[in-house]
């Protein structure tokens, strides 16, 4: 078949009361190459610093996200993206009052194992 109609995607449930919807990926369609989801993040949600093994690429829909990365913290907003390229340390963070809604797509497609996040 040419194409894949995603109308189900995979809920995947994290820590910290974000939201994961992921439409492509290992999980949701077994695919190893390369993972979209669409993610909300509620104000005060942050994860650990981790050293990801691929290219991870945020578009922002609203609100905003804080990243930490080669000691900058930067800010995204809505209609902004950003690339953060595989092997490099971050940190992912919503210090803000609103919902950070947002699609991120990996390449390769995420996995546990290879998102490095460090012990807090």
């Amino acid at each position: 078949m040419g194409y894949i109609h995603q109308t189900k995607p995979i809920s995947i449930p994290v820590p910290g009361g974000k939201t994961i919807q992921e439409h492509f990926g290992i999980p949701s369609t077994g695919n190893h190459e390369i993972s979209v989801a669409y993610m909300e993040a509620p104000p005060g949600w942050g994860e650990p610093f981790q050293t990801p093994m691929f290219d991870e690429w945020t578009l922002m829909v609203s609100g905003k996200k804080q990243v930490e990365v080669d000691g900058k913290v930067i800010v995204i907003s809505e209609g902004e993206s950003l690339l953060i390229k595989s092997g490099t340390r971050v940190k992912y963070s919503n210090p803000f009052h609103e919902d950070a809604k947002y699609w991120a797509i990996c390449k390769p497609a995420f996995q546990l194992e290879t998102v490095n996040r460090e012990d807090e």
